[in-house]
């Protein structure tokens, strides 16, 4: 009998979200494949649970996974986490749950934290239709047009953003989308959470004004005005 995949979702700060029944996922797991063994390592042993890990990431995903699969056939158990919140947003993992689910092989998700929905549900924008974009690319001008590709859509955007590029990401979204009224999660769910809210050139000028800019940052952008 094939084992079962569990793709648990764990906090995003607050070691406090994690449910009892992600506990009793990761502690009844025969491996816990995660994105750094080093930062799952540290927050189980913080959680007092012990766990054998396996490295899955963006660099080594499509080596890995034919190993797990094997052993889930073989009959174990296999918790699937990312670094934080839910897997495969913007995370590992699809490549795993599409093989697992192509094989047959039971796949379970053990629902809890999401910066996506903890963004959302603070911004005060429209929660739905809401459309989640992942992380913009790195560079201007793919940025502009990553952007620009969204600009029709009558929804509520949401993305991820790295501290170093917050600022010029915020200034492409008002060129290609318009100053739209929106919402900056930063450290959501931790010691130094805040939301930043209001037109995307307001908050573009409130961070640019900041002698540094630190943590991980959600971005919520409202439709355009009209679609409210």
């Amino acid at each position: 009998m094939p084992g079962k995949l569990i793709v648990v979702a764990t906090p995003i700060g607050n070691l406090d979200d994690l449910s009892p029944r992600a506990r009793r996922a990761l502690v009844e797991a025969d491996l816990v494949a995660c994105e750094d063994t080093r930062h799952t390592g540290r927050m189980l042993s913080r959680l007092g649970i012990e766990a054998r890990l396996l490295s899955l990431h963006e660099h080594n995903e499509r080596q890995r996974v034919p190993r797990i699969l094997e052993q889930l056939e073989d009959g174990m158990q296999v918790a699937l986490v990312s670094d934080a919140g839910t897997p495969l947003l913007s995370d590992p993992g699809f490549l795993l749950v599409r093989g697992a689910a192509a094989q047959g092989i039971p796949v379970e998700h053990v629902p809890g934290a999401s910066a996506i929905l903890t963004a959302l549900v603070v911004s005060g924008l429209p929660p739905y239709p809401f459309t989640f974009l992942g992380f913009p690319p790195p560079r201007k001008g793919k940025r502009q047009r990553f952007f620009d590709r969204f600009s029709g859509l009558a929804h509520t955007l949401i993305f991820f953003e790295s501290p170093h590029r917050i600022v010029a990401s915020l200034e492409d979204a008002r060129q290609m989308l318009g100053d739209r009224l929106a919402a900056v999660g930063r450290e959501l769910t931790k010691l130094h959470e805040e939301t930043v809210r209001g037109r995307l050139s307001e908050i573009h000028s409130d961070l640019s004004a900041r002698s540094s800019i630190k943590g991980e940052f959600t971005v919520v952008i409202g439709p355009p005005e009209d679609d409210r």
